[in-house]
């Protein structure tokens, strides 16, 4: 699951509940997230540095499918468990997939619904921004758990300095790209000011730290782009 709001558990499911919303998903992603494609791409490839050629890969905010289907392209022995908490999300995950499906099981719910494993590899992109820190941790924990050791993790999503001063910058600029790149501007701004607003996001710094209290080692920041950050760890 991902999207360009940081808002409450609730107002985050009604939002990916929205049919208007889901349609326009894919394209108003690009829109907001720089590199959108190639994070997913250099999130295949940095699994594909330590998981076997058939490996199992736990896929933690699944919802519209668009990671799952750029890995599963390119890696045709993989097989995947996704997890999501949006039903209406889920049925876009099977509608991208496609004849890829038959590689992937979804399942509805949060990380402590998904299956023990071990699995070899996992992702959460664009997802652990919609929780607080302590419940960021926890899940992290989860996904840690779920893994071979020496299993590769990606996870991405808002991530930026958080000083008062450099918060107020970073949002303008991530509300900048999203209207240099399309985006409507009233809904660009509107997603700026509900950031803002918003006690959710965390600095790199922070982010980083949860990922290693949560277990993961060798954690290398390896995308950065505007307000969005990307880190690879192993269990």
């Amino acid at each position: 699951m991902s999207g360009q709001h940081l808002d409450s558990s609730s107002d985050l499911l009604k939002n990916f509940s929205d049919r208007e919303f889901i349609d326009a998903y894919g394209t108003e992603l690009k829109r907001f997230l720089p590199g959108c494609e190639a994070l997913h791409v250099m999130t295949g490839a940095l699994l594909a540095e330590r998981a076997p050629e058939d490996a199992r890969v736990l896929v933690l905010g699944a919802g519209g499918g668009l990671e799952l289907k750029a890995m599963a392209d390119a890696h045709p022995r993989w097989t995947f468990v996704g997890v999501d908490p949006a039903p209406e999300m889920l049925r876009e995950a099977r509608r991208v997939l496609g004849e890829q499906m038959e590689r992937v099981e979804l399942i509805e719910g949060y990380i402590t619904g998904a299956p023990f494993g071990p699995f070899d590899a996992a992702t959460c992109l664009l997802t652990l921004h919609f929780l607080p820190e302590a419940k960021r941790l926890a899940t992290v924990k989860e996904i840690h758990r779920r893994l071979r050791q020496g299993a590769p993790f990606v996870a991405a999503h808002a991530s930026f300095p958080q000083s008062p001063k450099e918060r107020s910058l970073w949002l303008d600029r991530y509300a900048t790209f999203a209207i240099a790149s399309g985006a409507d501007r009233e809904r660009a701004v509107k997603a700026r000011d509900t950031i803002e607003a918003s006690d959710l996001a965390l600095s790199p710094q922070v982010d980083e730290k949860i990922l290693r209290d949560g277990g993961f080692e060798d954690v290398d920041l390896f995308f950065s782009a505007f307000t969005w950050r990307g880190w690879i760890g192993h269990a």
